[in-house]
């Protein structure tokens, strides 16, 4: 007899599957293999006493702190530990429940069924600028051309097209200056026909800029300010664009001057559903949410966001990370900025762990090799 420790990190069903195991059994058995840990904020207490005997007679536990059995704060938090099957019969079981327990119910209910993605995409960048942060990513006319060309021929995906610079401390620009410095590349990918052969971006928050690019065969907006204009959200409307919804705290000019939160995960969740609201009651339908790392956040703030990203799956929308070659790697292990690919590729893949369908980089062949390699573990 001989016994192996096999990763949590499975494909639970299909070696269940190879095993043998029942049809029926399988969903079943699978449901088992995973364990969810949920963090509950301000629980009454009387709640937390309740879903700790309801936890542990299920053989899930719930961690509170000492004194909840006396009651000691009106408030606690705690900690859930359960695996999938728990969660659904304790999302059954406390929407009978008081003390706000049926809203535990309720959130427990999607995250549950929460399912990340199997494959994640690659969007490259393309600044038509000449003050984007990282010099390797500027390009003009020709020359940007010419780097499109090449992503494709890398396994890019998408390509995200840009004029303006949204590097920390930066300063704006006209509409018009940035409608010039992008339109040129704009009109050659459709004289070109490349829009046949992927998916193009434009990353501007300006109507006249986003019209320009979505008249001319562009089928993504990538927009800092989260849709926070509604001309914008007409237009993607209008075109049956995809959205990308960012979270920024701030502008460009401020953003990372002593950027702080109550909590940055329900701060930037509850940030989301109110943008998802607003994009749908304009028509917008296909919207994939990015959290905005480097934007209006300290090194702390990105390192919980891409390490607890599967916090926003339950928003049922595709997640984007793009934490290419940016500060946040100099501060972990100090990195002029072209030496921070290595650095890219381990927080782009933590991301894609965690829920990321798409990581927007500079560097595309490397990000297509990684994540190839990390899809073909993920199967073993």
């Amino acid at each position: 007899m001989e016994i192996e420790k096999l990763s949590n990190s499975i494909d639970a069903k299909a070696y269940l599957k190879k095993l043998g195991v029942d049809s029926g059994g399988i969903n079943i058995l699978a449901s088992k293999m995973s364990t969810h840990i949920l963090y509950i904020k301000d629980l009454h207490v009387g709640g937390a006493n309740i879903l700790k005997q309801d936890a542990l007679s299920i053989g899930a536990d719930l961690a509170v702190p000492r004194g909840t059995v006396t009651a000691l704060t009106p408030l606690v938090d705690c900690i859930l530990i359960a695996t999938a099957k728990q969660l659904k019969t304790l999302s059954k079981k406390e929407l009978s429940q008081p003390f706000g327990l049926k809203e535990v119910a309720k959130k427990i209910s999607k995250l549950y069924k929460i399912n990340k993605p199997v494959h994640a995409q690659v969007m490259g960048i393309i600044n038509a600028n000449d003050d984007s942060f990282f010099e390797g990513s500027r390009f003009v006319d020709s020359k940007a051309i010419d780097a499109v060309v090449k992503m494709i021929d890398d396994g890019v995906t998408i390509i995200d097209i840009g004029g303006v610079s949204s590097a920390p401390n930066t300063s704006s620009v006209s509409i018009d200056e940035e409608l010039k410095r992008v339109k040129p590349i704009i009109d050659a990918i459709k004289e070109k026909k490349l829009y046949e052969k992927i998916k193009f971006s434009i990353d501007s928050y300006e109507p006249k800029v986003i019209e320009y690019a979505l008249k001319n065969a562009f089928k993504i907006v990538n927009d800092i300010t989260g849709l926070e204009n509604d001309e914008v959200c007409k237009l993607c409307a209008k075109y049956e664009a995809k959205v990308i919804i960012m979270h920024m705290q701030g502008t460009p000019l401020t953003m990372q001057v002593e950027p702080k939160y109550d909590s940055i995960l329900s701060d930037i969740y509850q940030f989301f559903e109110q943008r998802i609201q607003k994009a749908e009651s304009f028509g917008v339908k296909d919207i994939v949410l990015d959290v905005g790392i480097g934007f209006g956040k300290s090194l702390e703030h990105n390192l919980i966001l891409i390490k607890h990203l599967e916090n926003f799956l339950s928003l049922d929308k595709e997640l984007l990370v793009g934490a290419s070659r940016k500060s946040i790697i100099d501060k972990v292990y100090p990195a002029p900025i072209q030496d921070r690919l290595a650095g890219t590729l381990a927080l782009h893949l933590e991301a894609i762990q965690n829920g990321a369908s798409i990581v927007r980089v500079h560097d595309v062949y490397e990000h297509v090799q990684a994540i190839k390699v990390k899809e073909a573990l993920d199967k073993i």
